[in-house]
């Protein structure tokens, strides 16, 4: 190779690498508006681990979800995970998704907007299916992504997946599979999306800021604390709540 032909080369790289730096520096969590009440008012639910076909008390606590919802007329549900039992969806045409969401949240105050966030129980199915358009053709209400935002104007919810943080998941012994499609290396896929969760929450102007994810970075529970994320999640909140 010549002199000119490698000094092509360099400066060729060069160019590759702005220009990768320049489309990441403008790269954004996807976004969907949700216009809160005519008086500014906004109210909403959580749960999570909930998708048992009606059992463990599913449908008693979807019951009183509706009275609650329609008390407090709420305008969105929010999900934390394990959305599926025992290992989520099998696939986008899998029964359990009527059977546990569509014919179990039949209230009223419910028929608005779920948004989704997958847990780890749902990584152990097809977890690409929960994302799937196909469920929102099904039912309307359901909207699930690994990570995203909800610009509610007077707050903004930035849906995390934590699940692949969790390092025991890629190494548990093997009867526990999981669907780590679309996650390529693991490093890279958690230092990518912190830096977009970081970015989206300096540039964020909203009164309210709420981070949502399956595992809790705290917790007295049976599951203690998330070391990952107190490692990794935990500092990027501290500096960016102001």
């Amino acid at each position: 190779m010549t002199d000119i032909s490698k000094s092509l080369l360099f400066t060729f790289t060069i160019i590759i690498s702005f220009g990768l730096c320049i489309l990441y520096a403008s790269a954004e969590l996807q976004r969907f508006a949700h216009s809160s009440k005519h008086d500014g008012a906004l109210s909403f639910l959580v749960l999570g681990d909930w998708g048992r076909r009606g059992a463990y008390n599913q449908s008693l606590v979807a019951f009183q979800m509706g009275k609650v919802g329609e008390k407090l007329d709420i305008d969105f549900v929010v999900s934390t995970g394990d959305n599926f039992y025992d290992n989520g969806l099998t696939s986008d045409h899998d029964n359990a998704f009527q059977e546990s969401f569509t014919k179990i949240y039949t209230a009223k105050s419910l028929q608005n907007q779920w948004y989704s966030v997958l847990g780890n129980h749902d990584y152990r199915g097809d977890a690409e299916a929960q994302l799937s358009p196909v469920l929102r053709e099904i039912d309307s209400r359901w909207l699930c992504l690994r990570s995203f935002i909800v610009d509610s104007e007077l707050v903004e919810i930035f849906f995390v997946d934590t699940t692949p943080f969790v390092d025991e998941y890629f190494t548990e012994p093997p009867e526990h599979k999981y669907d780590w499609r679309g996650i390529g290396p693991q490093k890279s896929y958690i230092s990518n999306l912190l830096k977009d969760l970081e970015l989206a929450l300096r540039g964020s102007t909203a009164k309210w800021r709420i981070v949502v994810g399956h595992h809790a970075i705290r917790s007295v529970g049976h599951h203690g604390d998330t070391q990952e994320l107190i490692n990794r999640l935990l500092p990027i909140l501290q500096v960016t709540k102001g």
